[in-house]
């Protein structure tokens, strides 16, 4: 159930996970980048577990998990970046219902921004890509701000380039990171389930106002 303290002006939605399933795309990027690097490549449900807290951590993750020094960082950082250029967008696609909520939320008179971890440039790249950068008044990559989410910085962040109240801003997002950020934040928020939060489960288990098995559904959630 709805318990924003403040009646909605916006909402600010994580990206991937949540708007786009881009795990074909970091699957992509991330084996090219272990090609050049020389290592053997890892399967997508490797990297489901590593998505959501930034490149930086993502390419960590899998340089560890198949065994790579530390020192080989760098150079992965600049492979991952070079290949995730050349084939952003092209292993991803946009959720089924994803049209639909964005247009819940505009019919409802709110502000959108994406926000995401992803950085900016690859952000706005996706959104552009996919047909869906027209939606939103801001977009802010990983890269935007000090700190990331689970970090409530960027939140608090995107709350005043829209010139919302936390309280009346809704956060949609797919992991605990995105609830963490909000709680913290102090924004209401709502979880899909279809996305990635590690490879957990976020119904019940995450803190949040709602959780939706499609964004198609938050019309209704709305109008709670």
């Amino acid at each position: 159930m709805r318990s924003a303290s403040l009646p909605l002006r916006a909402a600010i939605i994580d990206l991937d996970g949540t708007l786009v399933d881009t795990l074909g795309d970091f699957t992509q990027a991330l084996n090219a980048m272990l090609q050049v690097l020389q290592l053997p490549a890892v399967e997508a449900r490797v990297v489901e577990r590593h998505i959501g807290k930034g490149s930086e951590h993502l390419i960590a993750r899998v340089l560890q998990h198949v065994g790579a020094p530390e020192s080989l960082y760098p150079q992965a950082w600049d492979a991952y970046q070079a290949a995730y250029r050349e084939l952003n967008g092209r292993w991803s696609s946009v959720y089924p219902g994803v049209e639909q909520g964005i247009a819940a939320l505009r019919a409802a008179g709110l502000r959108l921004a994406c926000l995401t971890n992803k950085p900016g440039e690859f952000a706005r790249g996706l959104l552009a890509a996919k047909g869906l950068a027209g939606h939103f008044d801001q977009v802010f990559g990983g890269d935007a701000f000090e700190r990331k989410k689970p970090d409530p910085l960027p939140l608090l962040k995107t709350c005043e380039a829209l010139g919302t109240p936390p309280a009346a801003t809704l956060m949609v997002g797919d992991s605990r990171n995105d609830a963490a950020a909000a709680r913290a934040a102090g924004c209401p928020v709502v979880l899909v389930t279809y996305g990635y939060n590690h490879g957990e489960p976020v119904r019940g288990v995450v803190d949040a106002d709602g959780y939706l098995d499609s964004l198609a559904e938050l019309g209704d959630w709305l109008a709670r």
